[in-house]
Formats: structure tokens, sequence, C-alpha cells
């Protein structure tokens, strides 16, 4: 994987790459997006518990395909207010601090999900090697 950070423009706002490139034959993984559900059905107060589990089930579902964080080519998250952006940013960058290469990353800001007190959703796309 190579990340992409060209010198003639703004750098990333936080932990992300601009770009990253798979490598050659590399086999994609998408993953659906995540919601703060607990396995117990429970949801969590807060973007950033919500957004623990999103990781959470983000590395379950990866290492079902034998893959790990590492593997991460891009995220996309959306919140359902700039209030929770902070939250979700501080469990992001919780999730990628062991890693020298950090996946390109979006977050949007939606009117809401399924159910009102879900706050948080990620999802990703990772590729591993050929």
């Amino acid at each position: 994987m190579q990340t992409l950070d060209p010198r003639g423009i703004a750098p990333p706002f936080a932990r992300y790459a601009h770009g990253v490139v798979a490598d050659p034959g590399a086999r994609v993984i998408a993953l659906s997006g995540q919601l703060g559900l607990a396995p117990d059905g429970t949801v969590p107060e807060g973007a950033e518990a919500q957004a623990r589990i999103c990781f959470a089930n983000l590395d379950a579902i990866l290492a079902e395909a034998g893959a790990t964080r590492g593997h991460v080519l891009r995220l996309t998250a959306y919140v359902t207010a700039r209030d929770h952006m902070a939250g979700y940013m501080a469990a992001r960058d919780a999730w990628l601090a062991d890693l020298a290469q950090v996946p390109a990353s979006t977050l949007l800001i939606v009117a809401g999900f399924t159910r009102p007190e879900f706050v948080v959703e990620v999802e990703a796309l990772a590729a591993l090697p050929g």
C-alpha cells in the first residue's frame, strides 16, 4: 500500500492520507457501514463510544477475511451533527494510532440513521495482497 500526500496541497486535517494506492494484484474487501450497536443489542450514548463499536466491528469483519486495519485503504464515516465529529475522530485516531501508513478518509454529516439513537456509522474499503 502506498499513501499519497502531495506537497502542493494542504495537508490532511487529521490522521489520514489524501489517497492510497493498493498493491498490484490486491484482493479488494468492501465492508458495509457499521453502527454503534453492541453485541447485546445496546447502543451507548455519544459518538466516541459508538465509533469504538463501529471500529471493533470492522476489526471482526477484516479478521474474517484474513485482513487487519493495516489493510484498510479508505474509511467513510457519517455523523448526525458537527458536535459528533470530535468523538468520532478521537475513536478513529485511536484505531489508527499504531499504523505507519494510514488510509484515506471522508467524514460526512447526515440527517440520521435507521434509529434516532445512532449518531455515527463507519464503512471501509480494504485490500489484501494478491
